[in-house]
């Protein structure tokens, strides 16, 4: 059969507000341009995040109802460290209560103001994490991730040759860890390949510089690695995960994306003195080593998570859900990031309005759009998230890239709705001559992205 269909039944449903053109013109005004600032009763189809918002499984809400809630050496604790351990292979598993907390114990720990964090790309709460240190966060991509409309197999790899320069030239004794996003969110959505991964090990074997994942999404770059990647056609999901995990000494994770879970997360190493420093620090900020800042319940859900979210059914479909989208809006033209990655559709906002300026914000303009056009909720990564303010008051720094992000929920959307993204930005892009950029009245010293506030230009 060429249909991949939903591997799953609803069993309960969720309404959806339908709204009017008029009361999302009201909305977004009310809400400053910013999509964070919006009511999601206000939203259609949202499209902000993956983060927190799957649809659990019946197997998953089960484990809530038998969560143990005592406070240490709960029976969820140790059903969670086991379902971690044999997936990951790590000795110290840490629990937290999103990804973030795992970023800002781990750099706490290891980051100086002279400290450089190398990354394949960093996204935004973990480059914001090393930067509130004092230290510098360095992005190494491949040069293929800076190009949208390039089809490249693994646009989410590190440029090895970069990084071997970095750490043996201004990073030398400078480097306390190297990162890999995977996938690479602000790339694109893109994998990286086992080659790449084993490259990047040697490298920093070379240098003596421990290697992490950011590995959010590690499901879906194992998947994506099985179905790209020479010799790996014949390996489960789980076992491409596995050697993914192997080369690393550690990582950090958001359970709220591949656990398929609404809340938690996780911080590994196997170090023995790093994990009672960070232990420590977790029962100062977050919990006690083993609730970590969770209840039990949620222990549980991303223990049966950690499990469902790696079955090849799953990962198939998954996958099949963003390249439908992205693949036909290519076919008519709008400029996408090809090829589709794992979790997001993105959109080539410098791409979709050339006139439109990067200090004119294009993603935001786009995303503010695509919301009252037709009640879908994105979020842009480009110069609002990315960019670099000029403390002279000057234009900002741009981003490398100009992305709009449809990041597709796990488990909540079905292809009608699917069907209506792909009719509204279709339309969005056939007027794209009208939308005008935005500037920023107010924003924040880090993160502005969350709470800015825009105008129209």
């Amino acid at each position: 059969m060429k249909t991949i269909i939903e591997p799953f039944r609803i069993k309960v449903v969720e309404p959806i507000k339908m709204t009017t053109w008029e009361e999302r013109e009201r909305a977004i005004f009310a809400a400053d341009g910013n999509l964070f600032r919006l009511r999601a009763e206000d939203v259609m189809i949202d499209l902000l995040t993956d983060s927190g918002t799957s649809a659990m499984s019946a197997a998953q809400w089960a484990g809530i109802m038998i969560g143990d809630e005592s406070y240490a050496g709960a029976r969820s604790w140790e059903r969670f460290e086991a379902a971690v351990r044999d997936l990951t292979g790590f000795k110290h598993v840490i629990p937290t209560h999103q990804g973030r907390a795992a970023e800002r114990i781990l750099f706490t720990l290891l980051c100086k103001p002279e400290s450089i964090v190398p990354n394949n790309t960093h996204f935004d709460t973990t480059r914001a994490n090393i930067e509130i240190t004092g230290a510098e966060a360095v992005d190494v991509p491949v040069p293929e991730a800076r190009e949208p409309g390039r089809v490249a197999p693994f646009k989410g790899n590190m440029d090895v040759e970069g990084l071997r320069r970095l750490l043996l030239g201004r990073g030398k004794g400078k480097v306390p860890v190297v990162m890999m996003t995977v996938t690479n969110n602000s790339g694109g959505g893109q994998p990286a390949s086992l080659e790449n991964l084993r490259q990047v090990r040697a490298v920093c074997d070379e240098a003596g510089v421990p290697l992490y994942l950011d590995a959010c999404r590690f499901a879906e770059n194992a998947w994506l690695i099985h179905e790209r990647e020479q010799g790996q056609g014949g390996r489960t999901p789980k076992e491409i995960a596995q050697e993914m995990f192997s080369l690393a000494d550690g990582c950090t994770m958001s359970a709220k994306k591949d656990g398929l879970a609404n809340i938690g997360g996780f911080l590994c190493t196997n170090d023995d003195v790093l994990a009672r420093e960070e232990k420590n620090l977790l029962i100062l900020t977050e919990g006690f080593p083993t609730y970590g800042g969770l209840a039990g319940r949620d222990l549980e859900a991303i223990a049966v998570g950690l499990e469902e979210v790696l079955e090849e059914d799953y990962l198939r479909y998954r996958i099949a859900s963003t390249a439908y989208v992205a693949d036909r809006l290519d076919q008519r033209g709008v400029p996408v990031m090809k090829p589709s990655g794992g979790h997001a559709i993105y959109l080539d906002a410098k791409a979709f309005l050339p006139h439109v300026p990067p200090s004119q914000y294009p993603g935001q303009s786009l995303a503010i759009a695509l919301y009252v056009h037709g009640g879908i909720r994105s979020c842009e990564i480009g110069s609002v998230m990315f960019g670099r303010p000029d403390p002279a008051g000057g234009p900002d720094t741009p981003a490398a890239l100009e992305l709009v992000r449809l990041a597709v929920p796990r488990r909540v959307y079905t292809q009608s709705h699917m069907d209506y993204v792909l009719e509204v930005v279709t339309e969005v892009f056939a007027r794209r001559d009208e939308l005008r950029g935005l500037r920023i009245v107010e924003q924040p010293p880090h993160l502005r992205h969350f709470t800015a506030r825009f105008a129209p230009v």
